[in-house]
């Protein structure tokens, strides 16, 4: 099965997110090596995710954040409380009225 080809904005967000992982990699004097034993994958990995290459398991990307101490950032990234294009759709889908449910009669009432 060949894959569609990916997006121009979603290819330049993975290179983005993997220059990030490669600056907060450095900043901590981390090598390639050392962060790819922390999150058990191979040093090729830790390349690829640097490099944003699309292939690279998300799992990567989350235990790195999590070596990084940043890993609430990863489960911030589709915080459902925000996100304002789904709460429009669910607005317009909305009610105009909301009508009071009938009353049953008991069984056995007049």
């Amino acid at each position: 099965m060949q894959s569609s080809p990916i997006p121009l904005p979603v290819e330049r967000a993975l290179l983005r997110v993997g220059q990030s992982i490669g600056l907060a990699r450095r900043r901590r004097h981390l090598s390639q090596e050392a962060l790819a034993e922390r999150i058990g994958a191979s040093v090729n990995t830790v390349r690829r995710m640097e490099d944003g290459h699309p292939g690279t398991a998300l799992q990567y990307f989350a235990r790195a954040l999590q070596v990084f101490g940043e890993l609430d950032k990863f489960e911030q990234l589709m915080d459902t409380a925000q996100d304002s294009v789904g709460m429009a759709m669910m607005d317009e889908n909305l009610p105009q009225r909301i009508r009071t449910p009938r009353r049953t009669r008991e069984p056995g009432a007049f």
